[in-house]
């Protein structure tokens, strides 16, 4: 059952609202620049993935970490990256295939990166992060660091078998690790109700291992914050992971070259009537937190950040051809006599 928001008062400031709204329209408006790039055929090779829609999934619960926790996610990444803290130089730059890329213009869309942050990926296949996120949770708790490790998949994920091999260790270890399913109720172009026997993940995703589980408007970005912050308190406190099932909804296709129609018009026209920034901005104004003028300048300063950083990447040189041997790890050629 999806749960309401039921707190008396908001659990966050005026000012943390503000950049929250601020990250949430920043996100939305690289996605739809981005994706104008890619459309023009020569500027972004590879594969890319819209987050449209999104935005509260990864505002509201990496909002609510620490500088040292970390964060690891899948293909659909550029938005985590950008809440993380990532510019939208590098970000931009990375897409475009540039030495001043996030991963040094060799890792494209799918493979955002960043250690400083914490943020470590950015990974194509589907469900290979998620033991990552067993093995870095288990680092933590070995080193006795004070750190816990948030892991997003989406709900086609679930499908995966080493999915639940790394719950079940998680759980029996009593891993700091959060799982976070961003439900946007498709596996690429296959809806939720087709491709599960059960619908509700947490009973296939948590109730097996004993994990505590949570189902929630993964678009009340308040709720988000707040069912993230338990779920990490909890972890830090040594008692295991917790598992989140945030139902959420993406504008877009799967991938740039799916065009979405195996959805009826009137579930994506009724999505877009409830776009989840545009109802932030409507809460914050009820609050009396933010005018529209407030929010015109937000929306003036994004754009102009985004078209900043289009020139950045678009200025940036290419990785030099030997950088293909950099950053790897391979055994020695040893050639034969």
């Amino acid at each position: 059952m999806v749960q309401a928001r039921t707190e008396a008062k908001p659990i966050v400031n005026r000012t943390q609202a503000q950049v929250w709204l601020r990250q949430m329209m920043l996100i939305r408006r690289f996605e739809e620049r981005a994706e104008m790039m890619y459309q023009k055929g020569n500027k972004i090779g590879g594969f890319f993935h819209q987050y449209s829609g999104q935005e509260p999934v990864a505002v509201g619960s990496i909002g609510v970490l620490r500088e040292n926790d970390y964060i690891i996610t899948a293909y659909r990444d550029h938005g985590h990256a950008l809440a993380r803290g990532m510019s939208a130089k590098a970000g931009m730059a990375e897409l475009l295939g540039k030495s001043t890329g996030c991963s040094k213009g060799k890792g494209g869309s799918m493979h955002f990166f960043d250690v400083e942050k914490g943020f470590l990926g950015g990974h194509a296949i589907v469900g290979s992060h998620i033991p990552l996120a067993a093995g870095v949770a288990f680092a933590s708790k070995y080193r006795g660091e004070d750190r816990v490790c948030v892991c997003y998949f989406g709900d086609g994920a679930i499908n995966q078998g080493s999915v639940h091999e790394a719950l079940n260790m998680a759980a029996m270890w009593k891993l700091p690790v959060v799982y976070i399913v961003e439900n946007n109720l498709y596996a690429m172009g296959t809806s939720l109700a087709r491709s599960s026997a059960v619908e509700d993940l947490t009973v296939r995703g948590a109730v097996p291992y004993g994990i505590p589980a949570y189902s929630i408007n993964g678009n009340d970005i308040e709720l988000m914050a707040q069912t993230t912050r338990d779920a990490v308190n909890r972890a830090r406190a040594g008692e295991g992971p917790s598992f989140i099932d945030a139902k959420t909804y993406r504008y877009k296709g799967h991938s740039i070259s799916d065009p979405g129609k195996y959805r009826h018009k009137e579930e994506l026209d009724d999505a877009l009537r409830n776009d989840p920034i545009l109802k932030y901005q409507e809460l914050l104004r009820e609050r009396g937190w933010i005018d529209q003028e407030a929010i015109d300048r937000m929306a003036e300063g994004v754009k102009q950040e985004i078209e900043e950083s289009i020139e950045f990447a678009e200025s940036s040189e290419p990785p030099p051809l030997d950088a293909l041997y950099e950053d790897i790890t391979t055994a020695p050629f040893i050639p034969q006599e």
